[in-house]
This record gives C-alpha cells, sequence and structure tokens, in this order.
C-alpha cells in the first residue's frame, strides 16, 4: 500500500479508501458477515481511511461495529459527513452529530465533512446557523480532528469556498471522463495548495469499470491486456500528484483484492504519453455512447412518485452503450414494467424534488422524458398495462 501525506495534519493516508456507501446488501440491509470481510481484508491489506455517511444507509452502523468487534477504531482513520439537506437549523448540528459518534461507535471522527456543499449560498446559510462556532467548540473538544467538505457544483463556486474558510480537506468528484466537470483539474490544483483533496466517484459510479462501450472496453484491452477497466479508471486518478487518496466503494472481495494491488504500484507520474492516447481514444467513445451522466448515486431518491430514476438512466444509457436489447432488459428489469407496480418513468409528475438533491444538476424531468421516449414506446407500455391487469385480477382472485 502506498501512502501520501495530509499536509495539514501530518496523516498518512492509504492512497486507496474504503468507499462505504456500496456496503453489500442482503434483503435490503448491510450483510453484515461480508461487510466485515471486507472491511478486516482491507485494513491488513494496509487500507486506512474510510469514508461513510449519515445518509448511506446502515453504513455508519455496520462500520462502527466492525471497529469496535476487533477494537480496530485507533488504527483507522474515519470520515463522516453532516448531511447538510437535512438541517433546519443550528440546533440540528448536535443533533446528527451526537447520534453518528452512537452509530459510529466512537468519540470522534477524524475527518468530518460538511456533506454536499453546491455553492457558496448554502455555505453562508450554514455560518448564519453557527457552523463556525460550532467546529470551534468540536475541533476544542477533539470531537472532530479534521475539518473539510464534499462539494457537487460549479468550478467558479468551489474556487470561492475553499477561500472563504480555513478547511483542512475536500472531496470532490474526479475522474477521466470529468476532468472538467464541477471542481474539475482547474479546482483539484487549486485546493491542493491548500489541504488534501479526496476523490469520489473515481469510476463515476462503475460506469467505467463494468459499463463501458464495447469498443472503450477493447481499447483498454488492446492497450493492456492485463489491466481491467476499472484499473484505468483508477490509474488515472492516482497518476496526479495533488490527489490524496481516492474513494472505491468495493462491495466484492474480488474488486478488494485488485485494488489493493494497484494501489501498491500508485505513485504520481506513473502515466506515460503513450496511456494519455489510450484515455483520449476511451473518452471519445464513452461520449459517443452515454447520453445522460448519471453516476447512481441515488440522492434524488426516493421519488414521491415511486419512479426508479437511478435505474431509468442506466438502461437508456446501456441501450446506446451496449445495444438496445440489452438495455431493454435492463430497463424492464429495474422499472418493473411488468409487474403489478411499476416504477418507470411515466410515473413522473415533474415536482422537481429530484433536481434540488442532484449532485450532478442533471436535468432530471427532461432526461425522464427522453428515456419514456426511447424505453416506453406505446407497444411497450400496451404489454406492461396488460401484465399489470393480469397480475391485478390474478391476485383478486386469490384473496
Amino acid at each position: 500500500m502506498q501512502y501520501r501525506v495530509d499536509s495539514r495534519s501530518g496523516n498518512k493516508l492509504s492512497v486507496l479508501g474504503f468507499g462505504c456507501m456500496r456496503f453489500p446488501r442482503a434483503l435490503g440491509a448491510v450483510d453484515m458477515k461480508r461487510t466485515e470481510g471486507l472491511i478486516l481484508r482491507s485494513i491488513e491489506g494496509g487500507l486506512n481511511y474510510f469514508d461513510t455517511a449519515w445518509i448511506y444507509p446502515g453504513s455508519e452502523e455496520a462500520l462502527g461495529a466492525v471497529l469496535a468487534k476487533h477494537r480496530l477504531r485507533e488504527k483507522v482513520f474515519i470520515a463522516a459527513k453532516l448531511p447538510v439537506v437535512l438541517l433546519r437549523g443550528g440546533a440540528d448540528f448536535d443533533k446528527y452529530f451526537d447520534k453518528e459518534l452512537e452509530r459510529l461507535r466512537t468519540g470522534y471522527v477524524d475527518y468530518y465533512l460538511m456533506h454536499m456543499l453546491t455553492d457558496t449560498d448554502l455555505w453562508k446559510k450554514l455560518k448564519s446557523w453557527g457552523i463556525e462556532a460550532w467546529i470551534a467548540e468540536q475541533k476544542r473538544s477533539g470531537r472532530i480532528r479534521q475539518i473539510g467538505f464534499s462539494y457537487h457544483g460549479s468550478r467558479d463556486e468551489f474556487l470561492k469556498l475553499i477561500d472563504d474558510y480555513d478547511w483542512e480537506f475536500c472531496q470532490i468528484q474526479y475522474n477521466y471522463s470529468d476532468e472538467n466537470f464541477q471542481a474539475g483539474v482547474t479546482g483539484l490544483r487549486a485546493a491542493a495548495k491548500k489541504m488534501p483533496v479526496m476523490i469520489m466517484e473515481p469510476l463515476l459510479g462503475g460506469k467505467l469499470a463494468g459499463g463501458l462501450p464495447a469498443e472503450a472496453a477493447r481499447i483498454f484491452r488492446q492497450a493492456n491486456p492485463g489491466l481491467s477497466p476499472a484499473a484505468w479508471g483508477l490509474n488515472w486518478v492516482w497518476n496526479q500528484e495533488e490527489v490524496t487518496l481516492l474513494l472505491s466503494g468495493m462491495g466484492e472481495l474480488s474488486q478488494l483484492e485488485e485494488n489493493l494491488a494497484l494501489a501498491e504500484a500508485a505513485r504520481p507520474g506513473m502515466l506515460g504519453e503513450g496511456d494519455a492516447e489510450v484515455y483520449r481514444r476511451v473518452l471519445e467513445t464513452i461520449n459517443r455512447s452515454y447520453k445522460i451522466r448519471c453516476t447512481g448515486c441515488n440522492y434524488c431518491m426516493p421519488c414521491p412518485r415511486g419512479v426508479n430514476i437511478p435505474g431509468c438512466f442506466a438502461a437508456y444509457n446501456a441501450s446506446y452503450a451496449i445495444g438496445y436489447v440489452a438495455g431493454m432488459q435492463q430497463f424492464v428489469t429495474s422499472t418493473g414494467l411488468i409487474s403489478e407496480r411499476s416504477s418507470g418513468p411515466g410515473l413522473c409528475v415533474k415536482c422537481g424534488r429530484c433536481e434540488t438533491h442532484c449532485p450532478q444538476h442533471l436535468e432530471i424531468i427532461k432526461s425522464l422524458a427522453l428515456v419514456r421516449g426511447k424505453m416506453e414506446p406505446l407497444w411497450i407500455r400496451g404489454i406492461g398495462a396488460a401484465a399489470r391487469a393480469f397480475l391485478g385480477k390474478k391476485r383478486i382472485k386469490t384473496k
């Protein structure tokens, strides 16, 4: 495992961090047996940074339980987040933070983030509620060691935000397909002069690993048969000296083992000009294939009308990247098109709630209309309606 030094605290952080949003699940809950195995193996492999959040269902409790059971709390750094979107005033700071400490079974958090800041106006609102005094008190008491924020907004607002407070670290989305998206490379370089920068979505929610167009995967394979698309994605991020660490949501042991092996060789400047040309060709292919740049983070969920928004977008993109039949198969299963209760785009009533929570600032309502136009033509709607009617009658008869 390679380590890079936190320039503010002096902490040695593993270049690979564990993103705990995607712990393996079973029957809707975190699969504790598999999760425990992943956490223990990652620590054994040298990983020492775990990123969780209030709004990741069951994540904080699972991480806290495993670390407490094996008495590993002092051997790792925990990053947790204040759920800014849920706050209604300054009184909520302690309400959420106290509960997070309880869930994590610890008396302090090493790296604490204002979760999902989008602009300076949101930060100003938090300041009007007394967040600066609250942070100062938590740091004085030792309950927060390093204070930072995760960001989902424009580059210009990011540049303003990093100058508005003495932040000790930040977290941004960054990968080879998003070099100029949100904070982008300009934001990365500006922030790195002031603080450590942690990278989220290095594989764009897995789409740069297992969801690439066939042509893009072929380009990577021809360039180096020994490297998976995921490896190419992670190496691109690690290649940049301004990056302190990247977060990977590893739900399978095979993913973890691959990433641990990659992290052993992760060094700034390890890629050459030939590699840059490979990424350029792959990116050209991706840009021709993906139409909606959804990362599948699920911040837009739950939809009040029951639309499976990430599922709709993933199927729509798949219909372009890997073919209409495969995309339609994904659409049918992810939206329950032929089940009694559908979760397809036709249920959207344009309330806009999803768009206020989307960290990518996607035009979700307009995009859902595009999805419906392609994935739910009249004949498909007819099949779905007939199937639901049949299932409804069958349910009534069995009562």
